[in-house]
């Protein structure tokens, strides 16, 4: 069996701009508050760690194994080249007088919370767009068949599954046991209850899509206590 390619880049849809950032802010501190508190499925709370910096949220495409300048260079003049205006599905309709008139531009809403796992046992939760004409999933598949018909992109036959991660405490690396020697077990909460309270919460609300970027793996610290991926390069989305 061949190794796993070592992953660098990624391609995604930022979920944080001016107009999402104060709403996502507000939600993940309330968030954030609540759910670190002792519960009697989660006697410890859930780790503030493990709850994702703002910054860092997003929509992910796919992954990409960029090892050489050449290969870098390759995915951002294929993103470059987009016409992503072209990439849009139609979203013309046809007023009562027989013309046509253009819908709100690409917006995003995020509701609800999910499990990535077993709920009663789980490592993952994420919130995924509310997107029930698919206009953004058909959006995003066009953007990812492109990176993956120039070799872009490491292969995944698995559906697109638009998500953004609330909780993950895989990122809760050089846990330790008590002794400070042996690596502690992979930590796992028990959500179902936390599912349920938040199954109708809203995280943002209408917020236009404005950038499609390939980013470094990896988050890093920033400036007060946020964290954010380093961009390699993004291109706009045009308004309709």
């Amino acid at each position: 069996m061949s190794p796993s390619p070592r992953l660098t880049h990624f391609l995604c849809v930022p979920l944080v701009t001016s107009v999402s950032r104060p709403q996502l802010q507000a939600n993940l501190t309330t968030f954030r508050t609540e759910v670190t508190q002792a519960t009697a499925q989660n006697p410890n709370g859930i780790p503030e760690r493990a709850v994702r910096p703002v910054g860092t949220l997003h929509l992910t495409l796919g992954v990409m194994s960029l090892l050489t300048p050449a290969r870098v260079e390759a995915a951002l003049t294929l993103l470059r080249s987009l016409d992503l205006r072209g990439q849009m599905p139609s979203r013309e309709r046809q007023a009562t007088d027989g013309a046509s008139s253009r819908l709100p531009p690409l917006s995003v809403t995020l509701r609800g919370l999910e499990s990535m796992h077993d709920p009663a046992k789980t490592s993952v939760l994420y919130v995924a767009p509310v997107d029930e004409d698919r206009t953004l999933s058909e959006f995003c598949l066009k953007l990812r068949e492109a990176f993956e018909a120039a070799d872009l992109l490491v292969p995944d036959t698995r559906a697109l599954l638009l998500h953004a991660t609330i909780i993950n405490t895989i990122y809760l690396v050089g846990r330790r046991s008590g002794n400070g020697r042996k690596r502690a077990p992979k930590l796992t909460i028990d959500a179902r209850e936390m599912l349920q309270k938040y199954e109708a919460f809203e995280w943002m609300r209408d917020v236009r899509v404005e950038r499609v970027s390939i980013c470094r793996m990896g988050a890093r610290a920033v400036e007060g206590g946020d964290e954010e991926y380093v961009v390699e390069g993004e291109v706009a989305i045009p308004e309709y």
